[in-house]
């Protein structure tokens, strides 16, 4: 197991996720408890490893998260995205893939706020004639 490691940080919505990547086995570690006990979902499970999916590397890394904010969607894509900008840190040559992808551009869709009368940012209170 080797000591050298990459470290980058991923958003996404209200979730933080501080990624470390080192060369390892393939194992998930998400704020201190395995990716697979963390997420209960596969589908979420395998967003957080799908930049290492692209790239072909899925058992030859270990990722240890913090991740922080959010709900559990919007967690396993700001780990994504840190997964990717830390591969790029380790290998430069790899950005053209994971861009094309979609795994480098932050996704900059965030809530909306609630706006005064409304019951929300957009719906409106039912309109009553009489």
């Amino acid at each position: 197991m080797s000591d050298k490691y990459y470290t980058a940080v991923g958003r996404r919505k209200e979730a933080s996720a501080r990624v470390k990547i080192q060369l390892g086995k393939g194992n998930v570690e998400v704020n201190g408890i395995s990716g697979t006990q963390y997420f209960n979902n596969t589908r979420l499970f395998d967003k957080t490893k799908a930049a290492l999916k692209i790239l072909s590397l899925e058992d030859k890394y270990d990722l240890s998260v913090k991740v922080t904010g959010g709900g559990k969607n919007g967690q396993a894509e700001a780990i994504r995205h840190g997964v990717a900008r830390a591969l790029i840190k380790e290998d430069e040559t790899r950005k053209p893939t994971l861009r094309k992808a979609g795994f480098v551009t932050r996704d900059p869709r965030a809530k909306e706020r609630k706006k005064p009368g409304l019951k929300r940012a957009r719906k409106a209170p039912q309109f009553s004639k009489r």
